[in-house]
């Protein structure tokens, strides 16, 4: 079986759009905007939208389920208040549960979250709990700068986010740490924002205690995790010079990296630095690169490629294409 941990609905009915254009309009009379009720989409668009994109190349390239969520640029918390977020985020994470009963055997939600800059974690927590114990959701995405690209709120380590950790520990969910869209012109979303983010989230674990205070705690962050295993010499220098634990000892119990990384070279570095216990397949397919890459004819986000082609064993590889997904996502034999 192949597991694809990160999946995005980035082809969702063009009403999505509409909607949270209207709402975005009306921000400042909220009133006058569209009501969740508003937004009309049927069974037979949710499910031409993915026998036509995600399930398709599914298909075409051997995955057999993937951990779905809402369109992460889409997510853009830093747009209106909390309220908005709220009424924005229950609306997508409706729209994946839906995908999960027309797909069941294909697909599994992980939730996006109504954050919103400057308000406490805690008012996430009734979301989280409805998209466990009402949709059977396994994981959530956790924006750590949900003012798009300012990074205004405390570091992933402050106790500002334990209500979240709390949260996922009772559950026994992980987090993917992911950004949304950024509203700083200095960073390209895809190209920078995002890549920034997995790479300060990963120093904001070095540089604390937080596993300690919580040991069972899971996070992924995705994209090959940034910089942190081209740079991994660097990271455990830091770590040594701060008289912290080695790396494996310190982070690698709680910390996992996914394959979103879209050519041969990155993904053997990858395989290289980081043991395949803590390394999960993905794609985020359909997502920022969907072109067909001309040194090789396939499509840079066809990652099952470069792990076939590594010169892993056969054991690693079943461990990234399936068991590690299904020990970090321990909530998947629940939902299967």
């Amino acid at each position: 079986m192949i597991i694809d941990c990160h999946g995005h609905y980035t082809t969702a009915p063009k009403a999505l759009e509409d909607w949270r254009a209207r709402q975005i309009d009306h921000l400042a009379n909220p009133s006058l905007g569209p009501k969740a009720a508003d937004l009309k989409i049927s069974d037979d668009e949710l499910r031409e939208s993915i026998e036509a994109n995600q399930l398709k190349k599914m298909r075409e390239r051997g995955s057999d389920l993937t951990i779905f969520s809402p369109r992460a640029s889409f997510m853009a918390h830093h747009i209106g208040d909390f309220n908005t977020s709220s009424t924005w985020a229950a609306i997508c994470n409706e729209l994946i549960h839906r995908v999960n009963r027309l797909f069941p055997q294909q697909f599994v939600g992980a939730a996006m979250l109504p954050q919103s800059p400057g308000v406490k974690p805690e008012t996430c927590i009734p979301e989280i709990k409805r998209c466990v114990e009402e949709y059977g959701f396994v994981g959530i995405n956790l924006n750590p700068d949900p003012s798009g690209g300012h990074w205004r709120e405390p570091p992933l380590s402050d106790r500002w986010w334990y209500p979240i950790y709390e949260t996922m520990v009772e559950y026994d969910i992980p987090a993917m740490v992911h950004v949304s869209t950024s509203c700083n012109a200095c960073f390209h979303t895809t190209g920078a924002h995002y890549l920034n983010a997995d790479t300060t989230a990963f120093m904001q674990f070095l540089t604390s205690n937080l596993f300690k205070d919580f040991p069972t705690i899971k996070f992924v962050i995705p994209h090959g995790g940034g910089a942190a295993p081209y740079h991994w010499g660097r990271f455990r220098g830091l770590a040594q010079d701060m008289r912290l634990p080695p790396l494996k000892e310190h982070l690698l119990g709680n910390l996992y990296f996914d394959t979103c990384v879209y050519h041969q070279p990155g993904i053997d570095l990858l395989l290289k630095v980081i043991p395949a216990d803590n390394i999960l397949f993905a794609s985020e397919m359909i997502g920022a690169v969907r072109g067909i890459d001309p040194e090789t004819g396939f499509p840079y986000d066809d990652t099952r490629r470069y792990i076939e082609a590594s010169n892993l064993n056969a054991a690693d590889k079943q461990k990234i294409f399936e068991s590690n997904a299904k020990r970090v996502f321990s909530r998947l034999k629940v939902a299967q």
